[in-house]
């Protein structure tokens, strides 16, 4: 089975599911485009070593053709795109000292959950 994302103007609108064979006669005439996704990929890294455009693709994610990645959208106004990973990442560090934190956008700092 594979996984394809619909793709119109730029932004993913659907996600399916699909034998490869099947898909090859599969008829969709409205606009946009089908792009495979591997639900594997995460950050441009596969457990196989057989990454998929850096992100498995969802519903309101970008894809952008130039780095053939789909991005997810940007969870805070602070957070910065990581080119290579396509990740967002935030300004910054997650603490490393074994407890639970969140985002706290108006502080641009984490708080202790």
């Amino acid at each position: 089975m594979s996984h394809f994302a619909k793709v119109v103007d730029g932004i993913v609108v659907k996600v399916i599911v699909a034998e490869s064979d099947f898909f090859d006669t599969f008829i969709d005439d409205s606009a946009g485009e089908w792009i495979q996704t591997s639900y594997n990929t995460v950050g441009g890294l596969h457990p196989e070593n057989r990454p998929l455009r850096k992100y498995f693709a969802g519903i309101g994610y970008t894809y952008d053709k130039d780095k053939d990645a789909f991005i997810p959208p940007q969870p805070y106004q602070s957070w910065i795109l990581n080119e290579s990973t396509c990740l967002w990442e935030s300004p910054v560090v997650y603490p490393n000292d074994g407890q639970v934190y969140k985002w706290n956008e108006e502080a641009t700092s984490w708080e202790l959950v």
